[in-house]
């Protein structure tokens, strides 16, 4: 088997990080992501306030020091004064990858119309790949997964099946992920045997 995958889940709120309510940001992403990933993996997990210079540090951190091949935030992408997450996620990063938020307003405008207000971005930092994701579990979910019919069929692809091809693309390591929750796209060229 090869070596656990390490990934940065980062949940950004003044009022989860002070104790005024539980974080559901980083158990909604380790949940989706024990489901979705057939690779191995580990979580360095991070609860911070909207303060952008820590969120900076923390990004930093998480990728040049933890070494993360990915990192996932949570909160801090609206419109509100304290929203500062994608302004601390654009100045880290490298390479801004617009299709991941656009990708996930198109989803997100399936169920709430004020998925327009949404400023979600993500970035390439040296071999990490870097994504805001929304705030609430469901959105998560549905962002990363994708929007099912009724039948269980899914009618509009979630931003994740993109994830394991992009972080080959910057020299991270291969990740296999369960068709059933999220099918990994990749070249046929890319495909690598499954492990097992």
């Amino acid at each position: 088997m090869s070596e656990p995958i390490r990934i940065g889940l980062v949940s950004i709120s003044d009022r989860a990080s002070d104790g005024t309510y539980e974080d559901q940001g980083i158990p909604a992403l380790q949940d989706w992501l024990g489901k979705a990933l057939t690779s191995p993996w580990s979580a360095e997990t991070r609860l911070i306030p909207d303060e952008r210079a820590l969120i900076e540090r923390t990004l930093v951190e998480l990728v040049d020091t933890a070494g993360c091949s990915l990192v996932l935030t949570t909160g801090g992408t609206g419109p509100a004064v304290r929203d500062v997450t994608p302004e601390a996620t654009l100045a880290i990063g490298d390479k801004e990858m617009p299709g991941f938020g656009e990708e996930m307003r198109r989803i997100s405008l399936n169920f709430v119309p004020t998925a327009i207000l949404s400023r979600q971005v993500a970035v390439i930092r040296g071999k990490c790949l870097i994504i805001n994701l929304p705030g609430q579990p469901k959105s998560i979910r549905e962002t990363l997964e994708g929007v099912r019919d009724a039948d269980g069929s899914v009618r509009h692809l979630g931003i994740f099946a993109a994830v394991p091809y992009c972080i080959d693309l910057v020299g991270g390591p291969y990740i296999e992920t369960d068709d059933a929750v999220i099918k990994a796209f990749r070249p046929k060229h890319a495909i690598r045997p499954k492990q097992g």
